[in-house]
């Protein structure tokens, strides 16, 4: 089982993104699969110029930046993997700008005059489906607590897998990355202590993906759980306006600048 994390984090191994990486990465090659971080942030990207010259006879798939920048090497990384990983914090509600420049060079993997059904029966056109349709799993995190936040991240997905005939076989989202230290910060741990059964998920969603190829909807939930549990009865008051001020008093208790974290 070879699994491909893909890191989109414009900080690249120094940030979230990463520590929850390596999280996962450490159950999958324990259970024995063979894993490889991309971190995009270390890499040059161009942007697709959307020029179509990847769809004209004599150059058909091949993009202009072809051998000028890394894109194609990720691309033969992904070719050889069994899973891929994408794994992106939020950045104004959605994936990052550096995962999104790179999963729009596809397009010239493609050929857009080949029309075709997907699997899900939805109009579209080829893919190269050694580097579009394989088994992924959405690796999301992000400072704030609200559920919307990832929201359009997590749709992003799924949609990309019904077009790309790709299945996805986990969703793996941890939100407050602030109040738990994002993984440097021991003191936020003790203060949040359910983060640590998190991060113990995350290495058994690991071990799932290198032993079954798909993480159980169990592991999910709690890698992704809050960190900051509500009683039931908050979980009516928490949408009034002065019960949000207090939650939003006690976060700022909870939650330290430190240099580095953004």
């Amino acid at each position: 089982m070879k699994i491909l994390g893909i890191n989109g984090s414009h900080r690249g191994d120094k940030g979230y993104t990463r520590f929850l990486l390596d999280k996962l990465f450490k159950g999958a090659t324990a259970a024995g699969a063979k894993g490889e971080i991309v971190t995009l942030a270390n890499l040059k990207i161009n942007r697709c110029l959307s020029c179509g010259k990847c769809n004209t006879r004599g150059h058909l798939r091949k993009c202009v930046w072809d051998d000028k920048d890394d894109v194609r090497g990720i691309f033969e990384k992904m070719a050889v993997a069994n899973i891929i990983v994408y794994a992106t914090p939020i950045y104004i509600f959605t994936i990052s700008g550096l995962l999104k420049t790179l999963l729009e060079r596809m397009y010239s993997t493609a050929d857009v005059f080949d029309l075709k059904l997907t699997r899900s029966g939805l109009f579209f056109h080829h893919v190269d489906s050694r580097i579009s349709s394989k088994p992924f799993v959405a690796l999301i995190c992000c400072d704030n607590m609200e559920k919307e936040t990832p929201q359009n991240a997590i749709s992003y997905f799924q949609v990309y897998s019904r077009f790309m005939d790709a299945p996805q076989v986990g969703l793996l989202v941890r939100n407050g990355g602030r109040f738990s230290g994002q993984g440097k910060d021991q003191e936020a741990e003790r203060r949040a202590p359910k983060i640590l059964e998190a991060y113990r998920a995350f290495e058994k969603a690991g071990r799932e993906l290198a032993l079954q190829g798909f993480i159980d909807p169990r592991t999910q939930k709690a890698a992704s759980q809050n960190i900051l549990p509500i009683p039931a009865i908050f979980k009516v008051l928490r949408h009034l306006r002065p019960f949000r001020e207090k939650m939003l008093s006690r976060a700022r208790e909870m939650t330290q600048y430190k240099e580095g974290d953004i």
